[in-house]
């Protein structure tokens, strides 16, 4: 069983090779040029300041894959809302990883205060993501077509949700609740 537990700063080059694989093989991304350890560093950096969980999956000593959330949208006022992104070593799919990973940011998720997690899956071909999300209690909230374009195709992207905790039946808690809406 791979060991979850939050990212390190030494975890940055095998977590942006990781993402680069996805950037240059998939459409579960639609960047297009693979970013660098310092603009990997600079995200990571930006999830944690927010008090998110930004984790890694390491087996047999390697990092297999990564998972973070991030404010759904940067305004202040989405702070309880996140957007999940989760990626694998490419020879990793398949074999319970993705789930246990997701499994656990949606746990750590829910105890930072998060009420809402979303998925925004790029292209609607991707099974494996929507799969994994779906297992965990995901619904899918619709689809918006053809709005990428990747590897000389139009994609589409699809838009899951999941309530955490108590969602919208009580307001928020703590001291993301008292942050101004500067």
């Amino acid at each position: 069983m791979p060991l979850i537990r939050p990212s390190r700063e030494e975890d940055l080059p095998a977590i942006t090779a990781i993402y680069s694989h996805h950037v240059l093989h998939s459409t579960g991304t639609f960047e297009t040029e693979p970013p660098s350890v310092a603009d990997m560093t600079t995200r990571r950096a930006d999830v944690l300041a927010k008090g998110l969980p930004y984790l890694v999956a390491e087996q047999d000593g390697k990092i297999a894959g990564f998972a973070y959330g991030n404010w759904f949208k940067p305004r202040p006022a989405y702070r309880f809302s996140v957007e999940d992104s989760i990626y694998l070593a490419p020879d990793l799919h398949r074999k319970g990883l993705g789930r246990a990973l997701l499994a656990e940011l949606l746990a750590r998720l829910e105890a930072v205060g998060i009420r809402k997690a979303m998925a925004v899956i790029g292209d609607s071909a991707n099974a494996g993501s929507v799969g994994v999300h779906r297992s965990l209690g995901f619904t899918e909230v619709g689809t918006i077509a053809s709005c990428g374009w990747k590897f000389g195709a139009w994609r589409d992207i699809v838009i899951m949700e999941k309530t955490l905790g108590a969602g919208d039946t009580s307001p928020p808690q703590g001291q993301a609740h008292e942050r101004s809406a500067a």
